[in-house]
């Protein structure tokens, strides 16, 4: 078996109002950054994961994002395997 190391980066769905965002934004234009137009906030989850193939890998972490890891009603998710990003 071999390790593989995976980033799952997990934002709100684009229709989705983001409060968090809005706070981070309004603090970065308070800070005088005025040229950022909008800000999103999200979360980044490292997993280290042993497997027979990359995509049994990828397969098994997109069934702990659709079970665990992300809401799929108001959140989209990408898989980063050894630095190669899917959405």
């Amino acid at each position: 078996m071999e390790t593989y190391n995976a980033k799952v980066l997990v934002r709100l769905k684009p229709v989705v109002l983001d409060p968090q965002g809005k706070t981070v934004l309004s603090a970065l234009k308070n800070l005088g950054f005025d040229e950022v137009r909008d800000a999103r906030v999200g979360k980044v989850i490292e997993l280290e994961i042993e497997g027979g193939s990359e995509e049994a890998v990828r397969k098994q972490i997109r069934e702990m994002c659709s079970k665990l890891l992300a809401n799929p009603v108001i959140e989209d998710y990408e898989i980063e395997l050894n630095g190669e990003r899917e959405r």
